[in-house]
């Protein structure tokens, strides 16, 4: 696919912010003896318009995540002259699934059993992560401990989903060090049962670094690169 950008100033604010980071990447992986070539780096642009995210695009991105079906739904729709990979990062209900599958190449929120019936599909397949729960809340989003295998399981076998790894998001009362150890430990239970379900995404602008530490391949980075989110209307 051709890729169609507006031009952008290489020194502009939102230039320097994903040099920033991705030079902050680099070293959190070398500093982790890893290759920065094996991490990708998704820019969360949550509430910002879509002439971001073509700025975006015309500095060299090209995974984008969002997590409002109808905002991801219109930026998608809006920028299909621009070489992207879509990731749906949010909290996704049943009834909206099959909309999103038609926009989305990656779909990190996968965590309860009618979530995956409604992702099927004998037609295509879409990437997925499946979601942790790393608290002892059940509101929260993401698979409970006790319920992973069983849910991993009924993906493997649920045609049009392509199980990828697992994501997280680190508790806030939590050291993101000890969270991401969790989520690693997790992610080789879930490789048990699917060996090539090796990736991780986890990390987030304000830890990262842990998570790369801890073998995160997939990091969802928002305000340290578009800055901070515009007010709601």
């Amino acid at each position: 696919m051709t890729t169609s950008t507006s031009p952008t100033s290489s020194s502009s604010p939102l230039a320097e912010r994903l040099r920033t980071v991705r030079a902050g990447i680099d070293d959190a992986a070398r500093s982790a003896g890893r290759a920065p070539a094996e991490l990708t780096t998704i820019v969360v642009t949550k509430f910002h318009p879509a002439s971001l995210v073509r700025e975006l695009a015309a500095l060299g991105v090209r995974d984008v995540g969002e997590n409002r079906h109808q905002e991801a739904q219109e930026k998608a729709a809006g920028l299909t002259d621009l070489d992207l990979r879509w990731h749906f990062v949010g909290q996704l209900q049943s009834k909206k699934a099959r909309q999103v599958r038609r926009y989305a190449d990656v779909i990190h929120s996968i965590d309860r059993v009618s979530l995956v019936d409604a992702l099927r599909s004998e037609e295509e397949s879409v990437d997925a992560f499946v979601q942790l729960n790393l608290t002892e809340d059940p509101a929260r989003g993401g698979v409970a401990d006790r319920d992973l295998e069983p849910l991993v399981e009924h993906v493997l076998t649920t045609p049009g989903l392509r199980l990828l790894g697992v994501m997280a998001v680190a508790p806030l009362d939590e050291e993101p060090a000890r969270a991401f150890a969790r989520v690693r430990a997790l992610s080789d239970r879930v490789r048990t049962l699917a060996p090539d379900a090796s990736a991780i995404s986890a990390g987030m602008s304000q830890d990262y670094r842990e998570a790369v530490a801890a073998g995160a391949t997939h990091l969802r980075i928002g305000t340290a690169i578009t800055g901070n989110r515009p007010t709601l209307r």
